[in-house]
């Protein structure tokens, strides 16, 4: 007791620690073999690395999969805002509604969700249609097998995920301050730009984050709206290590994308404090 006293731990602590322990090593002791491959296979070195600079398609396939996931991430959390903004400003009846459908979403499959995409933006699907009976095109868009497909259902599947936070942040938001910037003879827009949206930025934040890194590690609705022809950082792991067996690359590449997600999260950390961005008391 007098060793815990001058550790000020609570006793309850000694309770916890043996599950802590075991948590951190079923995720430290994955990592750390990740790491170990991708410096030993097929051969010790830094080989796997070098590829990055020598390999024109494993470059292309990187640029690929950020230009997708940062559109991804902008249009959920633009359209997410509006979303959240709508709900925030709903009666209350409309905003539970508009809440448990939201919810609803996150029970849907996104297999299911994808080939819902698949039967509306094919060539003979609503979406054509719909634009050839009103006359904006004459002939079918071509939807899928590229990258406007993929965008699609990434930003359709991740719209709850950037709403959830923006959300939250507008809930904590002081009506007084709003009201008090209209008091001062603010205008409606001016408000909205030098008020409202500053005191939402952890939001937006966090619902960017939390978009972004998940949209990395996407894999079925690339696969299958993009038709083979839109390869993302997931898919391409996939394929090294159940088709081509180039287990030390698909290693690297695992390590790049925890490398480059623990990379963001500092740097947004000297940009902004993570416990606000994350719920945490503001002080």
């Amino acid at each position: 007791m007098q060793t815990l006293r001058r550790l000020n731990l609570h006793p309850g602590w000694w309770l916890v620690l043996p599950f802590l322990l075991v948590v951190m090593g079923m995720f430290l002791g994955p990592i750390l073999n990740i790491l170990w491959l991708s410096v030993t296979l097929p051969e010790p070195g830094l080989d796997n690395y070098a590829a990055l600079f020598e390999s024109e398609p494993l470059r292309r396939m990187l640029w690929t999969t950020l230009r997708i996931c940062l559109i991804t991430t902008v249009m959920s959390v633009i359209l997410g805002y509006s979303i959240a903004y709508a709900m925030m400003h709903a009666s209350g009846a409309n905003r539970n509604w508009m809440i448990s459908l939201l919810l609803v979403t996150f029970w849907i499959s996104v297999l299911v969700r994808t080939f819902s995409w698949l039967m509306l933006l094919g060539r003979n699907g609503p979406v054509n249609n719909a634009l050839m009976g009103a006359g904006l095109v004459s002939e079918p868009v071509e939807f899928m097998r590229n990258e406007l497909g993929v965008l699609i259902g990434m930003v359709h599947y991740m719209i709850p995920y950037a709403v959830l936070p923006i959300l939250a942040s507008m809930q904590n938001i002081d009506n007084r301050v709003i009201a008090a910037s209209r008091n001062l003879g603010a205008g409606g827009a001016q408000t909205f730009w030098r008020i409202y949206l500053p005191l939402t930025r952890p939001g937006i934040v966090a619902g960017a984050i939390l978009v972004f890194i998940l949209s990395l590690g996407f894999f079925v609705t690339p696969a299958i709206l993009g038709g083979g022809r839109v390869l993302m950082v997931a898919e391409y792991i996939s394929v090294q290590v159940l088709i081509t067996l180039r287990w030390g690359t698909a290693a690297m590449l695992a390590v790049l994308l925890l490398g480059g997600v623990l990379a963001l999260m500092f740097i947004l950390s000297r940009l902004i404090p993570l416990s606000q961005v994350f719920g945490g008391a503001r002080r």
